[in-house]
């Protein structure tokens, strides 16, 4: 009876275990299936913070400047730092654009260096240029976000068409950055006769020129959220130019600009290669302004 009882158990152990291998064969479990779905969501997470989308940054030269004084910057960013140069713009008196070059979007940052076909006209006129190429990128290519880099005349005709244009239409692309390089914002006055360094930096310069006086009595026209760099250059410790414009004068803004509400920082190259002419040749200032404009990129080199 026992033996009888033995074999119906053990036949009974073998039923089950066979039932219990066909479910396993032919239903794997789930785990398999989460974990790859989990590690696409990771991968997918991966992809996004790689697919960054860079504001379009557009250079302009200064007074008497050609395609060549931001060109060679705007080729050694885009060898160094992995942007692309797709676009040289030139407008005329009249406002008509040419292009050279073929406009195209990426996950790189894309550069466009802009000439005025006039190029030793005033501020004022210029500034009424910048907003019409910057009309003309967003209707033509719908760029809705730009950083914006000036030369010497370049730098102060930006800084006009931001408090003139830059908040009175919705049509014109936003401006995330601005950099200012030898600017002269209070024209040639060196005030560092009459102050130091620092002092200028909190107060403004001790002597006004027009243009800086006008600068002031606008600046809350000026947009409170754009990111503002100014460059300056110096001969030498003595020597407190560029050889055209005064440190003082580059700096001019910082405090306006700062009790204003923008955030804004300073920086001073040193040496023959901050001649005014060779800032814009100068790899350290490429180095600076590709920091200030993409400092995630800085951190992958």
């Amino acid at each position: 009876m026992k033996r009888n009882l033995f074999r119906l158990l053990g036949l009974l152990i073998v039923v089950i275990s066979a039932i219990a291998l066909f479910f396993i064969y032919h239903f794997p479990e789930q785990t398999p299936s989460i974990n790859k779905r989990a590690h696409s969501t990771v991968q997918s997470t991966n992809e996004t913070k790689v697919k960054k989308s860079y504001p379009v940054t557009l250079f302009f030269h200064g007074y008497g400047g050609t395609r060549y004084s931001m060109g060679g910057m705007v080729q050694r960013l885009t060898r160094h730092y992995q942007a692309i140069h797709t676009l040289d713009l030139v407008i005329q008196p009249d406002g008509q654009i040419q292009e050279k070059g073929s406009f195209q979007a990426g996950q790189q940052p894309i550069l466009i260096n802009v000439l005025f076909a006039d190029n030793k006209n005033n501020e004022w006129n210029q500034a009424d240029w910048i907003k019409q190429v910057l009309l003309y990128i967003k209707n033509h290519y719908q760029v809705n976000e730009v950083n914006l880099v000036g030369h010497s005349m370049g730098g102060v005709s930006i800084f006009r068409y931001l408090f003139t244009y830059s908040m009175q239409s919705n049509d014109l692309p936003h401006v995330a950055k601005y950099i200012a390089i030898a600017a002269p914002f209070n024209e040639f006055l060196d005030s560092f006769s009459q102050q130091n360094q620092t002092e200028l930096l909190q107060n403004g310069p001790a002597e006004e020129s027009t243009r800086y006086q006008d600068f002031a009595n606008q600046i809350a026209q000026m947009p409170t959220d754009v990111k503002v760099a100014l460059f300056a250059g110096k001969l030498s410790a003595d020597e407190l130019d560029d050889g055209t414009v005064p440190l003082s004068s580059a700096l001019a803004v910082n405090a306006l600009l700062a009790s204003h509400g923008n955030q804004v920082q300073t920086k001073i190259f040193t040496g023959i290669h901050a001649q005014h002419s060779a800032l814009h040749a100068n790899g350290k200032v490429d180095a600076a302004v590709a920091k200030f404009l993409w400092p995630e990129k800085n951190e992958e080199k």
